[in-house]
């Protein structure tokens, strides 16, 4: 046996926020559990799934960016209705699952449905979907009500 000199923890190194990133993830397990359509145990097996997806804009368009990895172009459908974009589509499983045959399973398959609300009005028809690497790009033409316009001030 071996003795250890006590020493003091220093308060410097300490902070009491350290627990909250451990807390927040139990908190997001307990709600994609309970909830369908967030990925939870459920979810896979009625082969619910909500794929990721990121909305930002510049100066004369809406961008929207979703992933879709493993997906061909014509298992997607997308629409545009009311400022509401809307992405859905099924992806298929490559191969036929027996009972017994998977050691772990975390991929989603089936059915999906996303809608998300535009930040602006858009031109309807001025709207391009490209699909590279997994990745669906949408482009949205804003309307021209919704492009920020320079007001020059006059002096008096």
């Amino acid at each position: 046996m071996s003795l250890i000199r006590y020493q003091a923890p220093e308060l410097s190194t300490w902070s009491p926020f350290i627990g909250l990133s451990t807390l927040r993830d139990e908190m997001n397990r307990l709600f994609d559990v309970s909830q369908p359509g967030f990925g939870g145990r459920e979810d896979r097996l009625l082969g619910v799934w909500s794929p990721p997806l990121d909305v930002f804009q510049d100066k004369d368009h809406v961008f929207v960016k979703c992933e879709l990895p493993g997906m061909k172009k014509e298992d997607i459908q997308i629409s545009l209705h009311e400022n509401t974009l809307t992405v859905s589509g099924e992806r298929k499983q490559e191969r036929e699952v027996r009972e017994g045959d998977s050691y772990r399973s975390e991929r989603f398959f089936g059915r999906f449905h996303r809608s998300v609300t535009l930040p602006v009005s858009v031109q309807t028809d001025h709207v391009t979907a490209q699909y590279k690497d997994g990745i669906l790009t949408v482009s949205l033409a804003k309307a021209e009500d919704a492009k920020p316009k320079h007001i020059e001030v006059q002096v008096a």
